[in-house]
């Protein structure tokens, strides 16, 4: 629980992202930082204004399917043989 805190604290605090601040400008100023690889990926960040609402997917339970293995239907005729 202790670990749980100090992590939740100093996420809170903004450490992390100081960290990564600085270990960003140390790689920087050592030339050791290649961004010619970099992706951009904002699937994680929400979009404040004019992003798109998410749209809720549509309850299936009133609209069942019928079990077609085991419904009560009139067994089939053999087909005539030629």
């Amino acid at each position: 629980m202790i670990c749980w805190r100090r992590l939740r604290d100093w996420n809170d605090a903004g450490v992390w992202q100081q960290l990564h601040e600085v270990l960003l400008g140390k790689l920087r100023a050592t030339g050791q930082l290649d961004m010619s690889r970099a992706v951009i990926d904002g699937s994680h960040i929400r979009a404040l204004k004019g992003g798109p609402e998410p749209v809720r997917a549509r309850s299936i339970v009133a609209s069942l399917a019928r079990n077609t293995t085991s419904s009560p239907t009139r067994a089939a005729s053999p087909s005539p043989r030629a």
